[in-house]
């Protein structure tokens, strides 16, 4: 047996959730090729869904990405539950990518011995492809993320961001195009560095293209300095960690847990936190229902969140049923 051959038995053998993470992380990197031919390619061949009663747009991107995401992860994960934000297809073998990421692994000595245990009974992936579909038609492609988040017992662990255009240049040759970030709860986040936000002012980011009543209530009751608008909730949470906002306030349900399980996780990886406008945990269970109904509270650091729910309007609060 080769020296590649007993490394790849040694991997199958281990926790699952190292294994997961660790294919997770390349599977993303080729959902942001994949995003990126289309783009290039000129027909993004737009439909108008219509998902739980929000319409809601959809790209070929968005359907090749689902593909190569559930694809890759049932070949590797036949039993694991994989919800996605696109209709399931798990039968497309030219989709699937077998790498992994071997930096993973040399963290694996570093993780919480209690998600080393973690397996098919307990794991659940909410995936959504394209995070920011409106902003990609529209060419605002640095709001565009691909999400896979981990949850073990209905908690989100582990996550997954992927940014096809971070600080891309489309000429630039044989330059390097996005970034992947990944982070599990109890072991840290990788792939940037966080930042704290300014004293001197409160930044609250918020939806761009989804703004309702109940979502002016709660941003204007949070006492910004500055609002900031923009596309997915990868991308607004990303904001948190790197310091370009304090707060992360949408008081709407169109927000699904496909849009917050990776977020949420590599959020409270780096000590922030992400719950409903009442302060209550999101659950991601495999039979949870997919709207996050209570809307979303994010902040980058546990000291301030309570701050911002006890601002948030009882009008709000009931307006979502919460």
């Amino acid at each position: 047996m080769s020296d590649s051959q007993k490394k790849k038995g040694a991997k199958e053998e281990g926790s699952m959730l190292l294994r997961l993470i660790a294919s997770s992380i390349t599977i993303a990197n080729r959902s942001g090729n994949i995003i990126r031919e289309v783009m290039s390619g000129g027909n993004l061949q737009i439909v108008d869904k219509v998902l739980f009663g929000i319409n809601d747009l959809q790209t070929e991107a968005d359907r090749r990405v689902q593909k190569c995401i559930l694809a890759s992860l049932h070949h590797k994960f036949p039993d694991l539950t994989v919800i996605g934000e696109e209709e399931d297809t798990f039968d497309n073998s030219e989709w699937i990518e077998e790498g992994e990421d071997d930096e993973v692994y040399k963290q694996e000595k570093n993780f919480p011995p209690q998600l080393l245990s973690a397996n098919q009974n307990n794991l659940c992936v909410w995936v959504d492809p394209l995070d920011g579909t409106n902003e990609y038609t529209k060419g605002h492609l640095d709001h565009v993320t691909v999400l896979i988040g981990i949850a073990v017992d209905g908690k989100a662990v582990a996550g997954i961001i992927h940014q096809p255009y971070y600080k891309c240049d489309c000429g630039a040759g044989n330059v390097k195009l996005g970034r992947t970030i990944w982070g599990v709860v109890g072991l840290g986040a990788f792939g940037l560095t966080r930042q704290s936000p300014p004293t001197d002012c409160r930044r609250i980011v918020t939806t761009r293209s989804h703004e309702t009543h109940l979502v002016r209530m709660a941003v204007d009751a949070c006492e910004a300095s500055e609002v900031i608008k923009i596309g997915g909730a990868g991308f607004k949470v990303l904001y948190l960690i790197e310091g370009k906002a304090h707060a992360y306030i949408f008081a709407n349900t169109g927000c699904k847990k496909w849009d917050t399980c990776a977020p949420e996780a590599v959020l409270r990886s780096v000590g922030g936190v992400l719950t409903d406008v009442r302060g209550s945990d999101i659950e991601y269970g495999a039979n949870e229902d997919p709207p996050n109904n209570g809307g979303i509270v994010a902040t980058a650091s546990k000291e301030t969140h309570l701050w911002y729910i006890e601002r948030i309007p009882e009008a709000v609060k009931v307006g979502l049923n919460v």
